[in-house]
């Protein structure tokens, strides 16, 4: 099986903070939904009051990530799927949870996984 990413950044979800217990409601819902099917990974958000930190090839430590991803934050799932139309099922639960779209990205596959 295939593992998938599916993910959302977090300034794409546009509730207000009446809307917000039931919009996680919601997605938490669709998690249980994905552990009960067995197809739960692992997922989370970002906690984006810590600041991201760089680590060099030469161990230094510095403040910052790449320039590219500066923007990283949001919500993100895995789950293992048998297809990718699976994961746009998926995908589309956790777009109607969450209220706002989500993007599905395929993992490589690994032999040794």
């Amino acid at each position: 099986m295939t593992k998938y990413l599916i993910s959302f950044p977090s300034t794409a979800m546009d509730v207000t903070a009446d809307e917000l217990p039931a919009v996680s409601a919601a997605s938490h819902a669709v998690v249980q939904e994905a552990r009960d099917a067995g197809v739960w990974v692992f997922g989370g958000g970002i906690d984006e009051s810590i600041p991201p930190v760089m680590i060099d090839g030469d161990g230094t430590v510095t403040d910052g990530t790449y320039p590219r991803t500066r923007q990283l934050e949001g919500g993100y799932a895995v789950l293992e799927l048998p297809t990718r139309e699976a994961a746009l099922s998926w995908a589309a639960k956790l777009a109607t949870a969450c209220r706002c779209a989500q993007e599905v990205r395929e993992f490589a596959y690994d032999p040794t996984a």
